[in-house]
């Protein structure tokens, strides 16, 4: 760590685009970050207008009447309106909606769980075909309360979508199974198009931030994924995604990648941390789009076919437009 942090040196403001070939360029000033207490005032390159519409409304609808959840209301997403409202898309979030652990960043509900809803993986098999969804998206919370951590409730959800909308992609964003790779196989065995599964942070702050994360665990996980589709000869990509602003150094974020490299992940994701509310975990740093802009350049030189880095990128954000070119590459 101490090499890889000699390199780092700060630069003028901000507007300086990249790094050099020989050396790590933090680039531009830090934003203010508010004292404990303080209402964060963000930056103008994270600022979201709030732009609800009539296809807002009808997806928003839709959701509701199959009491579905999405990590898009429950996370907070600042991208909301434009997914919904623009694109008309959605990233479904199964297996109830409270979640079992506790992240300190996380703004999804942390309780005892409910029971599960048999209707859920047919719901959201209907939204994805009323939807006419090419690239379906799903996540979930975290299941610890139950024998197979929720892993037979994803089967029936994916089966459900293959089954109703037999040309739709289908991207998934699965918990760690507290590591039972029986479960996680099973899971493996629907041969979904994408299988991500997020890093969220680097190695120091994982016992502070991630409530039963293990680092290696996720590392992992993923690594069983690229074994998987070599020992199957399935086309599938892999993809995680890591939060910048939690505390971390960049030389951490690299070294992060590093590891995420030697796994073979394909796709990696990069934004902005921000504090649902006051309660949860401050925000430590805003990254300017000049350092997200570097971090992709470092990210696409180890070898990632597709960095998704930015303040407002989010591990579903866009994700038809990045992971085909992934899949194309194989």
């Amino acid at each position: 760590m101490a090499d890889a942090a000699s390199q780092l040196i700060q630069i003028g403001k901000p507007g300086r685009k990249s790094a050099s070939s020989d050396s790590l360029v933090q680039i531009g000033e830090q934003y203010p970050i508010p004292k404990k207490g303080e209402r964060a005032r963000r930056p103008p390159w994270l600022r979201v207008k709030v732009r609800k519409n009539e296809t807002f409304d009808e997806v928003s609808s839709l959701i509701d009447g199959l009491k579905l959840n999405t990590v898009c209301e429950e996370a907070r997403c600042p991208n909301i309106w434009e997914c919904w409202g623009q694109h008309r898309t959605a990233t479904f979030m199964i297996l109830g909606g409270i979640c079992s652990r506790a992240c300190r960043y996380c703004s999804v509900t942390s309780a005892r769980p409910q029971a599960l809803d048999p209707n859920e993986p047919e719901n959201v098999a209907e939204a994805v075909e009323r939807m006419r969804l090419a690239h379906a998206v799903i996540t979930s919370v975290d299941r610890d309360d139950l024998p197979d951590y929720g892993a037979g409730h994803w089967v029936e959800t994916i089966e459900a979508i293959k089954r109703r909308s037999p040309e739709t992609k289908i991207e998934i964003l699965t918990p760690d199974y507290m590591g039972d790779w029986d479960q996680l196989k099973r899971v493996m065995d629907t041969h979904v198009d994408v299988f991500s599964h997020n890093t969220e942070t680097v190695p120091r702050l994982y016992r502070r931030l991630r409530s039963k994360g293990v680092y290696e665990r996720c590392l992992e996980l993923l690594d069983r994924l690229d074994k998987y589709r070599v020992e199957h000869q399935i086309q599938m990509t892999t993809k995680t995604g890591v939060i910048c602003g939690l505390g971390e150094e960049i030389p951490e974020i690299l070294e992060v990648m590093d590891d995420l490299r030697k796994v073979n992940v394909d796709v990696l994701t990069l934004g902005q941390y921000l504090n649902p509310t006051k309660k949860h975990h401050p925000i430590a740093k805003f990254y300017t789009p000049e350092e997200f802009e570097m971090l992709k350049e470092e990210g696409l030189k180890r070898g990632f076919k597709s960095v998704v880095s930015g303040p407002l990128v989010r591990s579903s954000y866009h994700a038809h437009e990045h992971v085909p070119q992934a899949l194309e590459d194989k």
